[in-house]
């Protein structure tokens, strides 16, 4: 989902003394290896790591599965017998992907009743666990505008007003987690009209990268080097900017993300069907939604934790986008839509 040049910290190392790891380990569990295989974006804490390790005497590997999309494809390609024993970053645009194709087996974690309500309603059957959450949203270079002269765009019909010519950079949806939502929001709102709405963004310039990083660090003007002030991403990555910036850091970052047209991505965990150490991939799963790990997800990976009562990082409460009525589509809706729509986004855009 997200590449944030994102530093591993220990800021929590002392929370972990009271929270810890949530369960205890399955006995047959201890002593095992697990391997974990996530997005590259997937950041924790290294003490958090070590607290599972010498509580529950788990190795926990990491391996790392590129884009969420890149990672799911594999992941289907490897159904049965898979190279990891859980997995963490299949979120909701993709999960329909993975259960068709006998990614997971089921579990319920016993953390599940921490999980805010509302996201408790979609497990995939049992087979999976809601870990966080964040919104797909249009962010914008506002000091790039500002310079410019061009007010800043506040509605996805504005993308396609000439004033935002060759300004706006989008992700694959075959490829990107986040361009998969986006063109998912597109349809959320236009229906129908949607190839209509693709047509026009390709007509006013809009360019089309494979992944987030290729967007947000190669092309927005407000994340690197790029040119364009308008990018598919996040309502928490104006926090990022202040975040990773250097001393002395801003008061507000020069970004922000655009209310309208969001859409909401839930990530999740599950156990990987066929692996050999099911035990301790529960244990895994288990962790991902303990306190001390929850915590650790606002500043580690720039969503929000799936967990109730967790206290938001202050410069995240004040500049990451409170998202009131976020697009969504029903799952079985993207299901059954997906390989059709794809296709049709494909002609649309000449790719």
């Amino acid at each position: 989902m997200r590449a944030f040049p994102v530093t591993i910290t220990v800021a929590l190392a002392a929370a972990l003394v009271a929270t810890g790891c949530s369960s205890a380990p399955e006995e047959s569990a201890a002593g095992s290896t697990v391997r974990l295989l996530a997005h590259e974006s997937f950041v924790v804490s290294e003490a958090l790591v070590e607290q599972l390790e010498e509580e529950t005497g788990i190795t926990l590997e990491i391996i790392s599965g590129a884009d969420a999309g890149t990672m799911v494809a594999g992941a289907v390609l490897a159904a049965g017998n898979p190279t990891a024993d859980a997995m963490f970053g299949v979120d909701s645009t993709l999960l329909s992907r993975a259960l068709d194709a006998g990614v997971f087996e089921p579990y319920t974690s016993p953390e599940l009743d921490t999980v805010i309500p509302s996201l408790r309603e979609d497990t995939g059957g049992g087979m999976v666990t809601p870990i966080d959450y964040g919104d797909v949203c249009i962010n914008i270079d506002d000091a790039a505008l500002a310079a410019a002269g061009v007010p800043a765009p506040t509605t996805l019909d504005d993308l396609i007003d000439p004033t935002y010519r060759d300004m706006l950079v989008v992700q694959d949806p075959a490829t990107s987690s986040p361009g998969l939502a986006f063109l998912l929001a597109t349809i959320a709102r236009y229906g129908d009209g949607w190839t209509d709405y693709w047509s026009a963004l390709r007509d006013n310039g809009v360019s089309v990268a494979a992944s987030w990083t290729d967007a947000y660090i190669g092309q927005f003007s407000g994340g690197g080097d790029g040119t364009r002030p308008l990018v598919v991403s996040y309502a928490t990555s104006p926090p990022a900017e202040i975040v990773y910036a250097a001393e002395p850091k801003p008061e507000a970052p020069s970004t922000s993300a655009m209310a309208d047209g969001c859409y909401r991505q839930v990530e999740y965990a599950g156990v990987l069907a066929g692996t050999p150490n099911p035990e301790g991939a529960r244990v895994v799963v288990d962790w991902l939604l303990s306190q001390a790990v929850q915590a650790d997800v606002p500043l580690s990976m720039f969503v929000f934790p799936a967990r109730e009562g967790i206290a938001l990082p202050e410069v995240f409460a004040d500049f990451a986008l409170d998202v009131p009525e976020p697009l969504a589509l029903p799952a079985g809706e993207v299901a059954a839509g997906l390989p059709d729509w794809l296709a049709e986004w494909g002609s649309v855009m000449g790719r």
